[in-house]
């Protein structure tokens, strides 16, 4: 019963199973960033868009430098808890997911019947993990749009929004929408996500808790707007060239 109360709370909160695309395209709501710290050395007179200053200022400039990450994906809800840990070691697509119940080691290059159970949380949880990041890789995926001014759903402070909305093709959750709220560090605070690109929120959480893993910036810590949920991270690791 524990298990399937496990599965239960997995399949509620993946909400981010999405292919990577690792190109770019040009939105139309370009911002011009002239802060080292969110473009990179030796960039600072080039114009970026909402979504390449927001991955920036979360370390994308260091991602090349990686060569393997680790982390415990977490979530407490009343008096349930779930956990899963991860090794990925990008360069090599290679992925290790251990759980309660199995260990799966696979290539996202060569997923099969039994991987891509595995290879679907994988995307969820690394999502969560590095959203800002995706805003980058699955450039050519998405459409875009940036308002200046909006009020966020849990603090209802006025910060800056950036919705994106998923094509209707490809991945394993198409058509999704997500709502980020962030002020003028470019590090997200809040955001929301619209399955199908509904009207209304299917799930509004804080983003908090950040830390710099060898550049890297990751938001350990979401909180539900409503009720006892908490999703976090613990035992990061990432190990660099």
């Amino acid at each position: 019963m524990k298990h399937f109360i496990s599965i239960l709370i997995v399949t509620l909160l993946c909400v981010a199973c999405k292919t990577e695309v690792k190109k770019e395209n040009q939105y139309e709501d370009e911002v011009e960033v002239r802060d080292p710290e969110h473009i990179g050395e030796n960039s600072s007179d080039k114009m970026r868009t909402t979504a390449e200053a927001i991955a920036y200022a979360n370390g994308l400039q260091n991602w090349n430098k990686v060569k393997e990450i680790k982390f415990t994906f977490n979530v407490d809800r009343d008096t349930v808890h779930f956990e899963r840990y991860w090794t990925w070691k990008p360069k090599e697509n290679l992925v290790t997911m251990t759980s309660e119940k199995d260990t799966i080691t696979y290539n996202r290059t060569q997923i099969d019947s039994i991987s891509q159970k595995a290879d679907q949380g994988f995307i969820n949880d690394k999502y969560w993990l590095l959203a800002p990041f995706n805003l980058v890789w699955d450039a050519a995926s998405f459409t875009s749009e940036h308002k200046v001014k909006e009020i966020a759903p849990i603090s209802g402070k006025e910060m800056q929004k950036l919705t994106i909305i998923y094509k209707n093709e490809g991945g394993y959750t198409p058509g999704d929408a997500y709502d980020f709220y962030f002020e003028g560090d470019f590090m997200i605070k809040e955001w929301v996500f619209r399955k199908k690109n509904a009207k209304e929120p299917s799930l509004t959480t804080s983003w908090e808790g950040y830390q710099d893993y060898n550049g890297i910036k990751i938001a350990k810590t979401h909180k539900r707007n409503e009720g006892d949920w908490t999703l976090h991270f613990t035992n990061i690791e990432v190990i660099t060239e």
